[in-house]
């Protein structure tokens, strides 16, 4: 089982900070204890850790400035309140970090920008290069804009979901708890917290399963599940107490705050299994030997130069199958451009990409980070 060292060595985390934290339990942004966080996160990014933010309180904030006490009930008001809202959360970020000579970046995600395989390639790369230039995302659900059908639900689906889409070394859920415990310490004083177990332990659903039983009103049921997003792709959830004194500090030091939960699969092995298991192959791409070779023995990307044809009708984002030139696969993934545009640019180098297209998305045609052997 993994332990607490590896936190130490993580490199990319993804932080989900709460309403009830973040607004003084919806009373409006808390800029106190903001700049408490934002300081132990700028400590971890200036040791060369990426940080990704994924921020509640939108709404709580916009109701806070509109002299609101009680929460909007419909759709078209709360995505008032979340657009006033937004204006205080990024601006207090921002001020936050730019006193720390930070830049940062605000992203707003719906699902449907992470079920659609052409939004999800889109926002990973912008993620990716916003995190190359040394830039802290603020990522929140577009409350403005999203119908329900197109709602994450809650911010720790969402939070879970982007550790997905960066393949984050870490996942972070602070909440107004110390962690999960195996029994409610709200009733039984014996109650002990749960360091560390696996994802896939049956015993959190007993723990956390409803507002009646273990921390449910905390929220817990929606952090479990959360963790289980997470770890798709590999990546620990740390459910810790977003209260306790420089809490990020103490985690990115190894310290047994809150409950880790972790994953049963090794991060590349999950996400491998996720592209070969649950994508439908779209179309299919003849490789020469020298592709073949850089694929298997080399771990590298799939560049278009080593593309000898193209077979099939696919958009950016979908899956394809990689054949040798005997029509054996060895491999598949999510292909960076379409099928028109990859016939276009086959057998060429990435450098010639602009001059035929007019333009140029991705210098690879399939990421290595989204292609797996079989």
């Amino acid at each position: 089982m993994e332990t607490r060292d590896s936190l130490i060595a993580s490199r990319r985390w993804v932080v989900k900070i709460g309403s009830a934290l973040l607004t003084r339990d919806g009373q409006g942004l808390d800029r106190a204890i903001l700049v408490t966080w934002v300081e132990q996160m700028a400590e971890r990014w200036r040791s060369g850790c990426e940080i990704v933010v994924v921020s509640s309180g939108a709404v709580a904030e916009g109701m806070a400035r509109m002299g609101w006490r009680r929460r909007p009930r419909t759709l078209h008001e709360l995505q008032a309140a979340a657009a006033i809202g937004q204006m205080g959360l990024v601006r207090a970020y921002e001020d936050c970090f730019q006193a720390r000579g930070i830049h940062t970046a605000q992203v707003l995600l719906t699902r449907d920008d992470l079920a659609n395989r052409s939004r999800y390639l889109n926002a990973r790369s912008t993620l990716r290069t916003l995190l190359r230039l040394k830039v802290i995302p603020i990522i929140n659900e577009n409350d403005t804009v999203a119908t329900e059908e197109l709602r994450f639900g809650d911010n720790d689906t969402l939070a879970a979901l982007v550790a997905n889409l960066i393949e984050a070394d870490l996942l972070i859920l602070l909440t107004d708890q110390d962690g999960l415990f195996d029994q409610d310490p709200r009733q039984n004083p014996n109650a002990r917290l749960i360091h560390q177990t696996y994802v896939s332990d049956p015993l959190l659903d007993q723990v956390a399963g409803g507002s009646g039983s273990g921390l449910g009103s905390g929220g817990m049921i929606t952090k479990v599940r959360a963790a289980r997003l997470a770890a798709r792709s590999g990546t620990p959830t740390l459910i810790a107490p977003g209260r306790g004194e420089w809490v990020l500090e103490r985690i990115g030091a190894g310290e047994p705050v809150g409950t880790l939960l972790i994953p049963a699969e090794e991060p590349q092995t999950a996400r491998k299994r996720w592209l070969a298991g649950h994508l439908q192959a779209r179309g299919r791409l003849v490789l020469d030997q020298g592709a073949v070779y850089a694929l298997r023995e080399q771990g590298k990307s799939l560049l278009a130069v080593g593309v000898k044809s193209v077979q099939g009708r696919f958009d950016r984002g979908e899956v394809v199958i990689c054949l040798d030139e005997a029509g054996n696969e060895i491999a598949r993934g999510l292909v960076n451009y379409s099928a028109e545009e990859t016939q276009r640019i086959c057998g060429k180098p990435s450098s010639a990409f602009e001059s035929i297209l007019g333009y140029l998305d991705d210098e690879e045609l399939i990421h290595r980070d989204n292609l797996v052997l079989t």
